[in-house]
């Protein structure tokens, strides 16, 4: 063992990078290469970038500065959505050795012949119109749940967004690979797959941009209820004009598929819904929770919102906050709207100054809190199965509920990776969910 190579993985941004990025370390395993925690010293040293949060050129260094603290003769790699997007510049980022764009990240290892430092970072990026082919990944980091891929790129031209040009065109994996991958997964012994990708709505376009759908998204939920040995799968982020009534029904009988949904809205604003080019109004929207909670009263519905959008005027700002309160939703993840070279919202007039940008983002901030609060509140006295996380916190296990109630009870090393009928009976100090157990757990 005394001459392997020891490789270590950084990731930043979605759940589709961190399928991505166990994808590329099982590619180094079969290498010969040792896996090692980022913490540790290793030879080469991978980040996966993520382009969609707005310090992402400053996080990166911080992770390079992190990653050569360890050891200062370690090789640095850069891939992922802001390797693409801006190569030369995370080359020039002191310690970087090689940048690899979208079709290459997954080649990593053909391009590591030697590990000697570089003056300056080599870059092998395509023109991301060449990233028209598909390559399946998912991730086996934590042993309860695995974030599968089923979709890559997008279509979609809203008016904020890199990912197109970050990830190229949308495409799909074949069905018969999805069903491979969530088998071999499921033989791991994991008990809970989160469906992932940029647009799977979108699923079953061919693999070369081909715009007719092999299969739609209904097919694919309708075979992976089939897998043998899946306790649990949870649809991620969809599109809401994706989102058909015939998937929210099979949601609904599915012996396998959780109440949970979470799905962007970005505005409550028409106007601001046409500025950014979404394919579909609040109405829309409305109509799409309606459904959910007409055949799962119980369901989590979770919701993504930018504020400061150009041209988000007081009153339209007003309009989103009123809709999102009025809404019976779970929770918001929040992002404030930030600027992005090449897209059509950088150069919009309206611009919101950025204090009034953080005080909306605080604002919606807040009714979050209160909306997991109601939502948590409603599930009191309720029966539901809870899957426990591996993570000791503080002398406590979480775990999740199928509809993604966080709840929590004393460490207990037997508790992890199993599933439990409990029954919820008051909200911590913590925002935590305490319960009792239906059945005391027997342990072999």
């Amino acid at each position: 063992m005394e001459n392997t190579k020891r490789v270590a993985f950084y990731t930043l941004g979605c759940k589709l990078n961190f399928s991505e990025t166990s994808t590329i370390a099982r590619n180094f395993s079969d290498e010969g290469f040792q896996k090692v925690p980022f913490e540790e010293k290793a030879d080469i040293y991978v980040i996966n970038t993520c382009s969609v949060t707005d310090n992402a050129d400053k996080q990166f260094k911080q992770i390079v500065k992190k990653a050569l603290k360890i050891n200062d003769k370690a090789f640095i790699a850069a891939v992922g959505c802001y390797a693409q997007l801006k190569p030369e510049e995370l080359a020039a980022v002191d310690g970087v050795d090689l940048v690899l764009g979208a079709t290459e990240k997954f080649k990593i290892t053909d391009y590591i012949n030697d590990l000697s430092k570089n003056d300056m970072g080599e870059v092998h990026s395509c023109e991301i119109g060449e990233a028209d082919f598909y390559v399946g990944s998912y991730s086996i980091g934590d042993r309860t749940r695995a974030f599968l891929k089923v979709q890559d790129g997008c279509d979609y031209k809203c008016t904020y967004c890199t990912i197109p040009l970050a990830r190229g065109i949308s495409r799909s994996d074949t069905m018969d690979n999805v069903l491979r991958n969530a088998s071999e997964i499921a033989a791991k012994g994991i008990k809970e797959i989160v469906l992932t990708g940029v647009n799977i709505g979108d699923y079953g376009k061919g693999e070369f941009g081909n715009k007719k759908h092999e299969h739609t998204f209904l097919e694919l939920v309708q075979n992976l209820d089939k897998v043998e040995g899946i306790e649990r799968l949870r649809i991620s982020s969809i599109e809401p004009n994706l989102l058909k009534n015939e998937t929210i029904d099979f949601v609904a009988t599915s012996k396998t598929f959780v109440p949970h949904f979470h799905i962007p809205l970005q505005s409550g604003s028409n106007t601001i819904l046409k500025k950014m080019k979404r394919r579909y109004l609040r109405e829309l929207y409305q109509n799409r929770v309606s459904k959910i909670r007409e055949v799962m009263p119980d369901a989590c519905i979770g919701v993504d919102v930018i504020v400061g959008f150009p041209g988000e005027t007081d009153e339209l700002f007003l309009e989103t906050y009123h809709f999102l309160n009025d809404l019976d939703i779970s929770y918001l993840h929040v992002f404030t709207y930030s600027e992005r070279d090449d897209t059509e919202a950088a150069i919009m007039e309206g611009v919101v100054p950025a204090n009034v940008r953080a005080k909306r983002s605080k604002m919606l901030r807040g009714l979050s809190v209160k909306k997991r609060r109601a939502f948590y509140e409603a599930q009191l006295n309720s029966s539901h199965t809870v899957l426990f996380e591996s993570e000791n916190k503080e002398g406590y296990i979480h775990g999740f509920t199928e509809n993604y109630v966080k709840v929590k009870t004393p460490w207990n090393p037997e508790l992890v990776n199993t599933l439990h009928p409990i029954h919820l009976t008051k909200i911590d100090e913590d925002g935590i969910v305490r319960f009792d157990f239906i059945e005391q757990p027997v342990f072999s």
